[in-house]
């Protein structure tokens, strides 16, 4: 699991980050909320963000409105400010949790495998759908138990339609969510992909819904 971590001092980024690799966390770090965007716009795998409140150039606060529109981690706040309406702010804005600094190792893992296993029940590892089985975790598909060669951009789609099943998705969210927030290609590269998809996982396909003049969406009982 992967984690980025927020913070201007770099003592902190460094203790926080020797504790996580300890439980064999990988770790990637950013010294404010700029750097931090940085990452997150080039690097989509991020599980977990441990996010300071203070920091220069943007707040944590700030940094979260930032960071949702690249990012859909959920973020732990760390801060030194124990003060209660400070800690309801950050929920508010939808931190996952609050972590007033300093902090004990064992509370700080805690809270991270607690707020990864949860996510980890609203995210199945496998799905099955008829005899396609979808696998999460080495993001491969079987149709009756034979694997389809889907490629990374067509698993994502896949992936994002499945997170948002019933649910039609604008091909602009598309192409943002799998190609990123700095492509500028073509939104006519998402109705590409989601053709060559169709095909692939054929008979499944046909569950792929098409809006027109809008997007797609997965239609799932």
């Amino acid at each position: 699991m992967k984690v980025l971590v927020v913070d201007d001092e770099k003592n902190i980024r460094r203790l926080v980050g020797d504790y996580l690799r300890n439980e064999n966390f990988e770790v990637m770090e950013a010294k404010d909320g700029l750097d931090a965007i940085e990452v997150l716009t080039v690097n989509r795998s991020i599980d977990l963000i441990l996010l300071d409140v203070r920091m220069p150039k943007m707040d944590g606060y700030e940094t979260m409105a930032e960071i949702r529109k690249v990012c859909d981690a959920p973020v732990i706040f760390l801060t030194a400010n124990d003060d209660i309406s400070q800690e309801v702010k950050g929920l508010q804005l939808g931190a996952y949790d609050y972590i007033t600094k300093p902090f004990r190792y064992e509370v700080l893992v805690a809270r991270v495998k607690g707020c990864l296993k949860q996510l980890k029940k609203i995210q199945p590892e496998e799905v099955v759908i008829g005899s396609m089985l979808i696998q999460m975790t080495n993001r491969t598909v079987y149709i009756d138990e034979e694997s389809i060669g889907v490629t990374q951009k067509e698993f994502d789609i896949l992936e994002l339609l499945l997170r948002n099943k019933n649910i039609c998705l604008e091909r602009n969210k598309i192409l943002d969510k799998v190609w990123g927030y700095d492509y500028y290609g073509d939104q006519r590269t998402v109705d590409t992909h989601i053709k060559t998809l169709r095909a692939k996982i054929h008979p499944y396909g046909k569950l792929i819904k098409t809006v027109r003049g809008t997007g797609y969406y997965i239609e799932l009982d």
